[in-house]
C-alpha cells in the first residue's frame, strides 16, 4: 500500500525519488519528500497523484545528506496536499512520514492535543504532534519523545521521523507495518520495501514489531520502546534489481503474463526432483500430516488460489480444507477441527487480514504455513513454517504469476501430504509432466494473444457489464477471472457457477450481455453447453475456452490438453490477456488501477 523511502548519509533527492517511483506499483494518491541538507537548509514538497508531479515542482536547489519521502494511499482524510506526508509539527522542528493507521488517534487528540491547531486529517499528524509536544513540555531528545509518545499509541505504523535540530538523524519505528534497514558504506537506507532501493544496498535488516532505532550515516541502535537493546541479523537480498524492470513490454502486467510458463518450470525444478518427486522439509510434511483438517486464509487472487488448493489438497491427499477470507476470520473466528493446521496465501507476505489470523493461531497455537513470494516478509518469520513462491518480483498491482505460482506450490504440497499419508491419487499425480504441459499450454496461449485481443475489442470494450461462468475447478477460475477484468478494466464482472445463474442473477443477462464460459471439467461439460444455450437465448454474446478434449469447433478458445487439475494454470492465462488488452485499448494505466493497492498493509 503506501510506500516510505529514507536516507541519511549520502545525496538523498535522487535517491528517494528514485525509490518512491519503484514503489508506485503499490498504488497511492499522493506522495511527499523532505530534505535537509545539514547546513541548515530544509526543503518539503508535497502533491497529490502521481511522483512525476512531485519531481516537476521541486527545484535543483532542493538536495540533502538526509531525506524521507512517502507515497500515501489515503485512508484518514482525502487525497490533498495538506494531508500528504511528510506531516509536521506546529513548531516545523518535526516531520514524520507514516505507513498504517492510528486506532486511538480521536481520544489522543482530546487527550493530549486539544490545544494545538491541525492542518491535516490524517491520524499522522497526530503522532507528529504529540512527539513534539512531548519533547517541549517534558525537555527531552526527539528519540525519547517518539518511545514517550508511541506508548501512548494503538495501531499500525512504520514511521520515519527527522528533528531539525539534529539533521543527521533519522527515527524509525515499527508495528505490524513492513519497514527495513538497508546497510550502506557510509550511508544507511530505511523502506518499506526493499525493491525500491536495490539499487543502493542488497545487506538488509528487518525490523520487528514493537522496535524503534536511531540510524545516521554510520550506525544503527534498535531497541524496544522500553528502551532494552535488540540484536539485528543483516542478510544479503539476492534479487537482480534487472528484474523489476518492464524491458521491451509496454506494461509490467503483459511481462510477468507472459513470464508464468518460465515460473513454472522453475517451480518444477526447485521443488521436484528428477523423478518428480517433491522436495519439501521433512517438518513441513510431518506438520501437514498432523493435520485432521487444512484452513486456507487470504485475501483476493490469493483466495481464489487457495479455493483450487481445497480441490488439489482434498484430491491428492484426502484432507478435508476449508478455505476463508482472512478479513472475516481474524474477528469471527471459525470452529476448529481438533487437530488444524493453518495456510496463508499472499504474494507479499505482509497482508494487514491475514497477519491479525495468524496472531489468533499463535494464540491458540495452531501450527502455520505461509506461502509467499516473499522469504523475508512479515508472514514468513512469524508462520511456524514457510515456503517460497519463487515468482520473482511482481509489479503490477493485478497479480498474475503469483496466482500460478501458488496453485503450483499447493500441487507440489498436495501430492508430497498425500504421498506420506499413502493417498494412491498423489502416487499417481505426474506432477513432472504435468508441469511441462501446463508451462507449455501456457506458451500457446500467450502466442495467440492477437486473436485474445481481437475478442476483448469486440465484446469487452463496448460493455459495462460482464459474467464468467463454469463449473468443477472452473468455478473457482471464474472468480478469479472475474477479479482481473474489473480490477484493471473496470468493467462490471461477476464470476458464478454456471448453474447459480438461473437461480436469479439470469435476470441481468441482455442483448449482448458478454459471458466467458470455461469448459474444462469433463463430469459436467454437456451441462455447460446447456447452460451456454441459456443465456444465449437470453441475448448474451458468448466466448467458449475449452480444454481440447471437450471443445467442439465453434469454440473461440481451445486451450492444450493437461491434467485437469492444473487446467486453472493455463485458462487463467486466457482471462489475464482478457483483462491487460480490456484496459489497455481502453487507454488506461494498466498497471495501477485506480484506488487498488498491491500490497494491502492495512486492515
Amino acid at each position: 500500500m503506501c510506500g516510505i523511502v529514507g536516507i541519511v548519509g549520502k545525496s538523498a533527492r535522487e535517491i528517494v525519488l528514485n525509490g518512491l517511483s519503484k514503489l508506485e506499483y503499490r498504488g497511492y494518491d499522493s506522495a511527499g519528500i523532505y530534505l535537509n541538507d545539514q547546513k541548515g537548509n530544509e526543503y518539503i514538497t508535497k502533491t497529490v497523484g502521481r511522483i512525476q508531479n512531485l519531481k516537476d515542482q521541486m527545484t535543483s536547489d532542493e538536495q540533502g545528506l538526509v531525506g524521507i519521502g512517502h507515497t500515501r494511499w489515503a485512508t484518514h482524510g482525502k487525497p490533498t496536499e495538506n494531508n500528504a506526508h511528510p506531516q509536521y509539527d506546529e513548531t516545523d522542528r518535526f516531520y514524520l512520514v507514516h505507513n498504517g493507521v492510528i486506532e486511538n488517534y480521536q481520544e489522543i487528540k482530546s487527550n493530549y492535543l486539544s490545544d494545538v491547531n491541525f492542518v491535516s486529517d490524517t491520524d499522522t499528524e497526530v503522532i507528529v504532534q504529540l512527539i513534539s509536544k512531548i519533547a517541549r513540555t517534558e525537555n527531552v531528545d526527539a528519540f525519547t519523545a517518539l518511545k514517550k509518545a508511541l506508548a501512548k499509541v494503538k495501531g499500525s505504523y512504520a514511521l520515519l521521523l527527522v528533528d531539525n535540530t539534529k539533521p543527521d538523524h533519522i527515527y524509525v519505528a515499527k508495528n505490524k507495518s513492513p519497514l527495513m534497514l538497508g546497510i550502506g558504506a557510509g550511508f544507511n537506507i530505511i523502506a518499506s520495501d526493499a525493491l525500491s532501493v536495490l539499487d543502493q544496498t542488497k545487506t538488509f535488516a528487518d525490523l520487528q514489531d514493537g522496535q524503534v532505532g536511531d540510524i545516521t550515516n554510520d550506525s544503527y541502535v534498535i531497541e524496544s520502546l522500553a528502551g532494552e537493546p535488540a540484536v539485528v541479523q543483516p542478510y544479503t537480498l539476492k534479487i537482480d534489481p534487472n528484474a523489476t524492470s518492464k524491458g521491451t513490454y509496454e506494461f509490467y502486467m503483459l511481462k510477468e503474463i507472459c513470464e508464468q510458463p518460465g515460473v513454472l518450470r522453475h517451480l518444477e525444478q526447485f521443488y521436484l526432483d528428477q523423478n518428480g518427486e517433491p522436495q519439501i522439509k521433512a517438518k513441513i510434511i510431518d506438520m501437514l500430516a498432523a493435520a485432521d483438517r487444512l484452513y486456507i486464509f487470504a485475501a483476493g487472487t490469493s483466495y481464489h488460489a487457495g479455493l483450487v488448493g481445497k480441490v488439489l489438497f482434498e484430491k491428492f491427499a484426502g484432507v478435508p480444507t476449508e478455505v476463508g477470507f482472512a478479513s472475516e476470520a481474524g474477528y469471527h473466528f471459525p470452529m476448529m477441527s481438533k487437530h488444524p493446521l493453518f495456510i496463508f496465501l499472499s504474494q507479499s507476505g505482509e497482508t494487514a487480514d491475514s497477519r491479525v489470523v495468524l496472531q489468533e493461531a499463535i494464540k491458540r497455537n495452531i501450527p502455520s504455513l505461509t506461502l509467499t513470494n516473499v522469504p523475508n516478509s512479515t508472514l514468513a518469520r512469524e508462520a511456524t513454517a514457510s515456503l517460497s513462491l519463487e515468482a520473482g518480483p511482481e509489479i503490477a498491482v493485478a497479480s498474475t504469476k503469483a496466482y500460478t505460482a501458488q496453485i503450483a506450490l499447493e500441487a507440489i504440497l498436495a501430492k508430497a501430504l498425500g504421498e506420506k499419508i499413502g493417498n494412491e491419487n498423489a502416487r499417481a499425480f505426474d506432477l513432472k509432466t504435468a508441469f511441462a504441459l501446463a508451462a507449455e499450454g501456457a506458451e500457446q496461449v500467450i502466442s495467440s494473444k492477437e486473436k485474445i485481443e481481437q475478442l476483448a475489442q469486440k465484446f469487452l470494450l463496448p460493455s459495462r457489464n460482464a459474467f464468467y461462468i463454469g463449473r468443477g475447478i472452473d468455478y473457482p477460475l471464474a472468480l478469479e477471472a472475474a477479479l482481473k477484468l474489473k480490477e484493471v478494466s473496470y468493467i462490471q464482472t461477476e464470476g458464478f457457477a454456471a448453474a447459480e445463474l438461473k437461480h436469479g442473477t439470469i435476470s441481468l443477462i441482455e442483448k449482448g450481455t458478454p459471458v466467458i464460459a470455461l469448459i474444462n471439467d469433463p463430469l459436467t461439460a454437456d451441462l455447460m453447453r446447456g447452460n451456454i444455450q441459456e443465456v444465449i437465448a437470453r441475448g448474451a454474446s458468448v466466448i467458449t475456452i475449452a480444454s481440447k478434449k471437450l471443445a467442439v469447433d465453434d469454440d473461440d478458445i481451445v486451450l492444450p490438453e493437461i491434467n485437469y487439475y492444473l487446467t486453472p494454470l493455463v485458462s487463467v492465462v486466457v482471462a489475464q490477456l482478457f483483462a491487460y488488452y480490456a484496459s489497455k485499448d481502453k487507454g488506461l494505466d494498466v498497471d495501477k488501477p485506480r484506488n487498488l493497492a498491491k500490497s494491502v498493509t492495512v486492515e
